[in-house]
């Protein structure tokens, strides 16, 4: 029952020829024309001093909000187990005294 199954091949495969190998073709340079001009060079991003403090001053308040967004969400959280867990106490008191008074 605990012993792995190996499977076994009944059949012989024959033999196996690896695929022919393709040799490379020759490329000959035609010399008559000229070489084809280099793409042009991408242009450069050139940050003024203001460019910079803009992007620091939207990446500080990315952070901010998207950190906000997260607290409130962790703090919603928290109230909501804090209710759920009061609500609990308070019907196992109720079921207690109701299992009393009989």
């Amino acid at each position: 029952m605990f012993r792995p199954k190996i499977p076994t091949n009944d059949l012989p495969t024959g033999i196996v020829t690896p695929p022919a190998l393709v040799e490379p073709a020759v490329v000959l340079q035609n010399t008559q024309y000229a070489p084809a001009p280099a793409a042009p060079a991408r242009p450069t991003i050139q940050l003024t001093p203001g460019a910079v403090v803009g992007v620091v001053a939207g990446g500080t308040a990315v952070v901010l909000v998207v950190g906000a967004v997260l607290v409130s969400m962790l703090l919603a959280v928290a109230v909501t187990g804090v209710s759920v867990a009061l609500v609990a106490v308070v019907l196992r008191l109720l079921l207690k005294d109701l299992h009393k008074t009989r």
